[in-house]
């Protein structure tokens, strides 16, 4: 009498799995890039928070002192 469930998805997924290894496919999910800060503030050209850049391209401290910026945030946001 057949199982039914290992008959089905489980086994489809079984097989899947082989061929890519004979195919010489990565099977590990892929890593996702690390996070990345982002800086949003406010402008003379746009009052309304906007983003501004990546926090490891843009000095938010001297954005501010310059005072081009203000009301500056920083957000990790996925890279």
């Amino acid at each position: 009498m057949p199982r039914g469930y290992e008959e089905g998805p489980v086994a489809e997924a079984a097989e899947a799995r082989r061929d890519a290894l004979e195919r010489g496919e990565r099977l590990e999910p892929r890593r996702r890039d690390p996070d990345r800060r982002a800086v949003y503030g406010s402008t003379d050209d746009d009052p309304a928070k906007h983003f501004l850049g990546w926090a490891d391209e843009v000095d938010a401290d001297q954005l501010f002192a310059s005072g081009r910026a203000w009301g500056i945030t920083v957000l990790r946001r996925p890279g």
